[in-house]
């Protein structure tokens, strides 16, 4: 069982099937438990770790977009996504920790700040030794940086259903 804590990338948007559906279809053997709640900073998502975490083999711990969008520091944002990590690992759980995705609404002011926490992530994936996601890299636009493609989003925030495909089937790796 695969616990998917996150906000509303992991929940997925309305009219489209989240990664974690594409990603079950790419690995027939996996199991998703969907914990994504749109709108939620990583503060509120750790909130819910536990009852993610309960019954599960691995944690995918996803967040940090709404508190760069509500305009959190993104310093506080990587130390609580490092928290979900570490306790994962304590609940005996393989954690894997997805990075934040381009946002085209919020460019070229967010982009900075996406890109540090993203090195944040990162760092943090590096220092305890769990599997980092590449959900940005993956979404980016390679002719416009710090954006996805048109097709690959729903409403410049959210991927399109063609987007979470990519996601599932091309970021996603069990740890």
């Amino acid at each position: 069982m695969v616990g998917a804590l996150g906000d509303s990338i992991t929940e997925g948007s309305p009219g489209a099937s989240g990664w974690d559906h594409w990603a079950a279809r790419a690995d027939p053997r996996l199991e998703f438990r969907n914990h994504g709640i749109y709108g939620q900073r990583t503060d509120e998502i750790a909130t819910r770790l536990d009852d993610c975490a309960r019954g599960a083999d691995v944690l995918i711990v996803q967040g940090g977009i709404n508190d760069v969008a509500q305009g959190r520091d993104v310093e506080g944002a990587a130390e609580n996504l490092r928290a979900m990590v570490r306790r994962g690992k304590e609940l005996g759980l393989r954690v894997a920790l997805a990075d934040v995705l381009p946002w085209n609404n919020g460019w070229p002011d967010a982009d900075p700040k996406i890109r540090r926490l993203n090195a944040s992530i990162a760092q943090i994936a590096r220092e305890e030794d769990v599997q980092l996601l590449s959900f940005h890299d993956t979404l980016e636009d390679p002719d416009r940086p710090g954006r996805m493609p048109e097709e690959w989003t729903s409403d410049g925030d959210h991927p399109s259903p063609e987007g979470y495909r990519r996601l599932g089937e091309l970021a996603f790796r069990l740890p």
